[in-house]
Parts: structure tokens; C-alpha cells; sequence
């Protein structure tokens, strides 16, 4: 991984035009940046169109940064405002602006028909134990897997798969991802809660499945 200079060293050199510098900067947040813009984006092409306009847009404005928040920060908030008017023209999401807490955010994560009601022997437990996963070693490197969890991030909200691509793929904190994203921590953690459990679930079935053919 390529290890950048503190903030105001990195920052001087891209004022000045150091293509060093830049090249290191474009190794190390490319990858992530545009998994973050295909959250909101209808294909791969588009996300990585997304991500040269916002490096050329950081080259332009990258006198304009006045040290308010962490570089990488406000790198990816131009990359979030790009991808936002792209999804919105492509018809593909509706404004960031709107996407304020609603279903996505409420209801229960997980489908109650699967715990016991009050006639239950113990209420609120499970009905049946969910089915074994096969070990980490057996499962971790599948492309079937991955294939599986591909389809099911593409398929998450606009947010949650926005938050979840952020924390678990690209390991940001929850910090960097409000500041990124601009929403609160609450909202922070019940998105990525949600994400994480319908990936869980998705792959729950299809684990379970495999196990019975």
C-alpha cells in the first residue's frame, strides 16, 4: 500500500505540480473512490469517468483547499458531489439532498417470522438456528461468493451501499465517512448496520443452499 505524506506536504507538492506526488496520491484513493462512485452510478464506465473528473477538478481547486477538514476528505466530497449529478442524469438515484432517513432506515434488519412468537417455547429466539457457515478458509477466496455479495451491494440503496463500500471495503472510520458522506454518526451506524445484515442474510441463503445440494 502506498504510504502518503502528512497533509500539508502532499498538498504543497500537488500545488506545484509534482507528478510524483500525484501519481502516488491516484495509486492510493483511485481504487476506493471508485467503488465509492459506482454506489451511485449505473455502470463501471460511468464510475470511472466519475473519478477523472474529480481528480481533474481536484488538480484545478487543489489551491482552493484551505485545510478545514482531512485532504482526503475533501477530495471525496467533490467525488460524491460528481457522482450525485451523474446518478441523478442517468435517472438512476434521486438527489443526495432527499435521501433523508426513510424506509430503508426503519423496520426490523432481519424478517420476524424467523424468531418464535409469544406462543413460542422461547419467545423471540429463533425457530430454527440458522444453518451452519462453511469456514472462512473453505469460503473467503470463492468468486461465486463474491459474485453473490457483488449482486447484493448493487442491489443495497443508494446510502447503504455507499457507507458500506466506505467502511468495509475501503476500512474508512466512522468518522471519515460522515465527514465524507456529510450525515450524522446515528445514521452512520443504522445504515451500515442494515447493509451488513442483508449482505449476511443474502449470503446466510446462499451458503444454506449449497449445503443441501
Amino acid at each position: 500500500m502506498t504510504t502518503l505524506p502528512p497533509d500539508e506536504e502532499l498538498v504543497a507538492a500537488l500545488r506545484r505540480g509534482d507528478d510524483a506526488a500525484f501519481a502516488a496520491v491516484l495509486d492510493a484513493w483511485s481504487a476506493s473512490m471508485l467503488r465509492l462512485a459506482r454506489s451511485f452510478v449505473s455502470t463501471h464506465a460511468s464510475a470511472e469517468e466519475v473519478v477523472q473528473e474529480t481528480w481533474l477538478a481536484v488538480l484545478k481547486g487543489v489551491g482552493l483547499f484551505e485545510g478545514r477538514s482531512a485532504f482526503k476528505t475533501w477530495v471525496y466530497r467533490i467525488l460524491v458531489n460528481t457522482a450525485k449529478k451523474r446518478g441523478t442524469a442517468e435517472r438512476r438515484s434521486v438527489p443526495w439532498t432527499s435521501l433523508l432517513p426513510q424506509d430503508e432506515d426503519h423496520g426490523p434488519t432481519v424478517d420476524p417470522a424467523r424468531f418464535q412468537g409469544a406462543d413460542g417455547a422461547y419467545p423471540g429466539h429463533w425457530r430454527e438456528s440458522p444453518a451452519p457457515w462453511a469456514s472462512p478458509e473453505d469460503t473467503a477466496l470463492s468468486l461465486e461468493i463474491r459474485r453473490v455479495i457483488t449482486t447484493v451491494l448493487d442491489e443495497l440503496p443508494a446510502r447503504q451501499r455507499a457507507v458500506l463500500s466506505l467502511r468495509d471495503v475501503g476500512d474508512h472510520t466512522a468518522a471519515e465517512v460522515c465527514a465524507m458522506l456529510q450525515i450524522s454518526a446515528a445514521n452512520q451506524r443504522v445504515l451500515l448496520h442494515r447493509a451488513r445484515a442483508v449482505v449476511r442474510e443474502r449470503l446466510a441463503e446462499y451458503l444454506a443452499t449449497g449445503a443441501r445440494t
